[in-house]
């Protein structure tokens, strides 16, 4: 694979792996195979952050537009026409992540202290 670096210097493989870590599951390769560098730890982990929030807030859309869709008939339906402009959304803040990463910089809209 990669050889290994010393801590707090800089892989070869900086760049893919920051943006593997934007990529959903993947997150986890960077997060364990570039152990030694700390921005690539960090971009991992805020990676899987990003994840989970996602994944918290479809169910938490999928729910409310159920129980909406149930006790109005089609206001439910309505609601989910939304749905490809979250997973716009989605993809905007995945990609301004990865140029941010790739770039040197951090995307951090949240506190810093999540991951």
């Amino acid at each position: 694979m990669s050889e290994p670096v010393a801590p707090g210097s800089v892989s070869q493989n900086r760049s893919i792996m920051i943006v593997l870590a934007y990529l959903w599951l993947l997150a986890l390769v960077p997060l364990l195979v570039e152990k030694d560098d700390r921005e690539v730890q960090w971009h991992a982990k805020h990676g899987i952050v990003l994840m989970v929030a996602e994944i918290v807030l479809w169910i938490a859309f999928s729910i409310v537009t159920t129980i909406i869709s149930m006790a109005s008939g089609g206001l439910g339906c309505v609601l989910t026409l939304f749905m490809p402009f979250f997973s716009l959304a989605i993809l905007v803040v995945h990609v301004m992540a990865i140029v941010k990463g790739v770039n040197g910089s951090r995307l951090t809209p949240f506190s810093s202290d999540t991951a």
